[in-house]
C-alpha cells in the first residue's frame, strides 16, 4: 500500500518511487535512503502511515484478533486519542440529533503498532536516527489528524430524527496527499546541543496527540500478548523499540529538531525533516541506486516538474507517434452486458534524450 501510494504521488517526478531495481537487494527503495534527504523523509513517513493505516482499518473490519472496534469517544478536539480511562472521556455532542456508536477505526492502536514495529532499533542516539523517528511519527500523525465523523441516518421514513456517529479513518490516498504536501515543504534541520525538550511541549511539537500514560519500561513488555480490547494503550513503547529514555511521560520523543534556518519555524507533529539535499536525479547513479530521466516520459506543453524541459534535465527529447488500440462506444445491454467497440487513436508522446 505505501509503496503504490508513493509511485502513485512522484509518477511525474524525476525521483519516481522505483522500486523494481532492488527487489532482491538490502533495501526495497535501494541505497537512496542511505541519504538523509527529503526523498528518504517522505519513504519513512509513507511507510509509518500506511501501517498504522492497515492495521487501525483491520480492528475495525475483525481481521485482526488482538484489537476490535474503537468503542471510545473521542474528545471534542480533532485528531485527539481518547483516553483509555472511559467515563471521565466522553463528549456528549452538541445538539440532540446525533449519538456516539458504531465501530470506529482503531487508530490507538494503530499507532502504538506502527510505533513499535516501524521505530523497532531507531535508538535516536545520532541525528539520522532523529530524522527517522520524526518522519515515522510525522506519517502516523498525519494519519490520526485525516481521521473523520460519519454518521448515519435513523427514523421513521427516513426523516434522520437522530444519527448514529463513529471515527472513521481516510483513504490512504488523502494520506499520501497530506505527506506530499508535507514533502514540498520539508524542513532542513539540524539537532538542538541543548538535548531538552521544549517547555510545556514535547519535542515533536505536536498538539493532536492525547497520551495519558507513562510509557512501559519493561524490556518484556514487546513480549506480552495485547489484550483483546479497545483501550490497548498508545503510548506503552518498550525500551527495545525506542531505547527508553528518548520517550516522555506524555508518550512523546525526547529530543528537539530545529530548522537550519533560524527564521523558519520549528518543524511541528506532521511535518517532515532532513538534513541532506537531495542527489541530481538527471543521470543515472549506480552507487545510489539513481536510474536518470534517459527513456522517460514527458509532457512537452508543461511547465511542471512533469515538463519535457525540467524531466529532461535540459538533454532534449524525442517525440513519436503510436497507435493505441482502445474500447470505445460501450452501451449496456439488458441484462446485464457492456458491448464496446475497438477503436484506434494515435498518440503522441515524448521520451527524454
Amino acid at each position: 500500500m505505501a509503496i503504490n501510494e508513493c509511485q502513485y504521488q512522484f509518477n511525474n517526478r524525476k525521483w519516481n518511487c522505483s522500486t523494481k531495481n532492488f527487489l532482491h537487494g538490502k533495501n526495497l527503495f535501494g541505497k537512496i535512503v542511505d541519504r538523509a534527504c527529503r526523498e528518504t523523509a517522505f519513504i519513512y513517513a509513507i511507510t509509518s502511515a500506511g501501517v498504522a493505516h492497515a492495521i487501525s482499518r483491520a480492528c475495525s473490519e475483525g481481521t485482526i484478533e488482538s484489537c476490535t472496534c474503537d468503542y471510545s469517544h473521542p474528545r471534542a478536539a480533532r485528531g485527539s486519542f481518547a483516553s483509555n480511562n472511559a467515563a471521565s472521556n466522553v463528549v456528549s455532542p452538541q445538539g440532540k440529533d446525533w449519538v456516539w456508536g458504531g465501530c470506529s477505526d482503531n487508530i490507538a492502536f494503530g499507532f502504538k503498532f506502527s510505533r513499535e514495529f516501524v521505530d523497532t532499533g531507531e535508538r535516536g542516539s545520532t541525528q539520522r536516527e532523529k530524522m527517522n523517528l520524526h518522519n515515522n511519527e510525522a506519517g502516523r500523525a498525519t494519519v490520526s489528524a485525516e481521521m473523520r465523523r460519519e454518521c448515519k441516518c435513523h427514523g421513521m421514513s427516513g426523516s434522520c430524527s437522530i444519527k448514529t456517529c463513529w471515527m472513521r479513518l481516510p483513504s490512504f490516498r488523502a494520506v499520501g496527499d497530506r505527506l506530499k504536501d508535507r514533502f514540498d515543504g520539508a524542513s532542513k534541520v539540524m539537532v538542538s546541543n541543548n538535548g531538552h525538550n521544549r517547555k510545556n511541549q514535547g519535542p515533536l511539537n505536536g498538539n493532536n496527540q492525547n497520551f495519558n500514560n507513562p510509557p512501559s519500561r519493561s524490556r518484556s513488555s514487546r513480549t506480552d500478548q495485547p489484550q483483546r480490547n479497545n483501550k490497548y494503550s498508545s503510548n506503552s513503547l518498550s525500551t527495545a523499540a525506542t531505547g527508553g529514555e528518548i520517550v516522555t511521560k506524555s508518550g512523546k520523543y525526547n529530543f528537539e529538531l530545529k530548522p537550519v534556518n533560524p527564521q523558519h519555524k520549528t518543524p511541528g507533529t506532521t511535518d517532515l525533516v532532513y538534513f541532506e539535499s537531495s542527489p541530481s536525479f538527471c543521470d543515472r547513479n549506480p552507487k545510489l541506486g539513481i536510474a536518470g530521466t534517459k527513456g522517460r516520459r514527458c509532457n512537452d506543453t508543461s511547465m511542471s516538474v512533469d515538463g519535457c524541459d525540467l524531466m529532461c534535465c535540459g538533454r532534449g527529447y524525442d517525440t513519436q507517434e503510436i497507435v493505441v488500440i482502445e474500447r470505445c462506444d460501450c452501451i449496456f445491454k439488458w441484462c446485464c452486458e457492456v458491448e464496446c467497440k475497438t477503436c484506434q487513436r494515435t498518440k503522441v508522446i515524448h521520451t527524454c534524450k
